[in-house]
Order: structure tokens, then sequence, then C-alpha cells
């Protein structure tokens, strides 16, 4: 199978606790320097300092209270670690630093108390495990932070498992895919893909479709299957550059299943919106 690029980020870039991120979200490093002082006079609490990014954030002015998210943030409300880190992470109006993202969400994973658990926060502690577990994945040179395999499927796995995060159960299927630090297991990788994609999530859709039609590694041929994944990740990747490689599996798959495929491809499909609704 082709190997794609892993989406290492997709749970920390553009998918925001107060919405869709749709401007960035600027941080003036040029305000703060090593040693100065934060404002504490200016809030009486972590919680209190949070509230006034988002109502900022809410009337499109976050850049007016980028020090309530640094205060919050060292009062260690996960959100506000959250959006730094993403920010850092996608470079998203502040210069890119991944030491600085790690280091953010990381804060969230060693602080997250998992017998006392804060409902509010679980989306943003399972992303910040996924992040976690990809960096570790990669490394990070400039925060000495060195690839740990058995780091990442640690973070992947307690995110899949815990919280049913679908960007963990993709990463983890791509590591048994590749068999990228782990023994290759085209099977294991499907079961783990099939529960991302039953949530919608694009890129397993795909991979996972392109498995079932080519019965590639073991897995149990299933054309008329695949296909109904290929073509439901086929509608969510529209004209994106980015996702060419999903229409390439899609074309070829379409073009190599005969009428049969089709037709019981489009009851699957059929069958499957009508049970998500």
């Amino acid at each position: 199978m082709r190997s794609f690029s892993r989406v290492a980020y997709l749970v920390v870039l553009g998918i925001g606790p107060f919405g869709s991120v749709t401007a960035a979200l600027a941080l003036d490093d040029t305000k703060m320097q090593p040693g100065d002082k934060a404002p504490l006079q200016m809030f009486k609490n972590p919680q209190q300092a949070l509230s006034k990014y988002i109502d900022s954030y809410r009337t499109g002015d976050p850049r007016s209270s980028i020090d309530a998210l640094r205060f919050a943030a060292d009062g260690g409300e996960a959100l506000a670690r959250w959006k730094l880190g993403s920010m850092y992470a996608a470079g998203d109006g502040v210069p890119h630093d991944d030491a600085k993202a790690y280091d953010y969400f990381s804060q969230i994973v060693e602080a997250y108390d998992d017998g006392n658990p804060n409902p509010r926060e679980r989306g943003v502690v399972a992303s910040a495990f996924v992040a976690v577990g990809a960096y570790s994945l990669t490394g990070v040179p400039s925060a000495r932070v060195t690839r740990n395999v058995d780091r990442a499927i640690d973070m992947f796995t307690y995110a899949a498992t815990e919280f049913g995060d679908p960007h963990a159960q993709y990463n983890l299927g791509r590591m048994y895919l590749d068999g990228d630090g782990v023994q290759k297991d085209a099977r294991r990788g499907a079961r783990w893909l099939r529960l991302a994609a039953d949530k919608n999530h694009m890129e397993s859709q795909a991979l996972l479709g392109s498995l079932y039609f080519t019965g590639e590694g073991g897995v149990q041929r299933q054309r008329a299957m695949g296909l109904m994944y290929l073509t439901m990740a086929r509608e969510s990747a529209g004209d994106r550059k980015s996702e060419k490689w999903i229409v390439d599996l899609y074309e070829t798959a379409m073009a190599s299943a005969n009428d049969i495929d089709r037709q019981a491809a489009l009851a699957y499909l059929s069958n499957h919106v009508k049970g998500q609704h």
C-alpha cells in the first residue's frame, strides 16, 4: 500500500472548543520577555482569566486578553494550555514552536486525573494525549525529546480506549499498517481504522476502504464495503489538493469495480446513513 503522510496534528489545528477557528489568534511575543512578570493583579483566579479570554475571543478581539490566556494556563486551566499548545503547533499567529506546543500539551497529560475527571475537558484532554503521542512518534529536537514509539502507543491507546478518540484510533491503525515501530499487522490496523471510520474520520475511511477493496495484508476482501467507505471519504475530501490521495484511491477502486460492486456499495451506504440518523 502506498505510504501516506500521517495527519499528526489533526486534533490541534482548527478544532476549537470555542467553535471553528477561522481567524488567527495572534500572540504578540514582544510584549512579554523572559523575566517579565505577568499582570497577576488583573485576575482573581485562573478561571476568571480564562473566562476573560473566551469573552474576548467571541467578540473577535483575542489579542487584547492574551495575558489572560497565559495566566489561565499557568494556573492549570486545561483549555488555556490546549489553546496555547495548538497555536504554537500550527504557527497560528505565533512563530511555529514545537517545543512550546509539546510542553503545553504535556502539562495537560500530566495533570489529568482519571480518578476524578472533568467531563467538560474530555475533548481537550483527549486531543492533548494524541498530540503528545504524535510528538513522541517523531521526536521534538528543539525540546530534546527523542522518538519514543512506546510512549506514542501508550498515548494513542489511552486516548483511543478511554475517550474513543478517532484521531488516536487512526494513528494506531496507521502504525500497524506501516509497521512503524510495531510489528506490521494489517488486520489489527484495520480494526482500529474501522472504529475511527465509523465516527466519520475521513482518512480512516479512505485507508479502510482501500484495505477492504483490495484485501491487502490479509484483511478480508469486501469490495462493496470498501467502495462504501471510499465513497464517504471522497465526499469529505472535496477538491482540496491535500486530499488528492483520497481521490486517487477512490477513482482507482471505482475503475476496477463492477456493476454489482457499485450497486452493493450504494445499498451499504444507504443503510449506513440511515443507521446514523
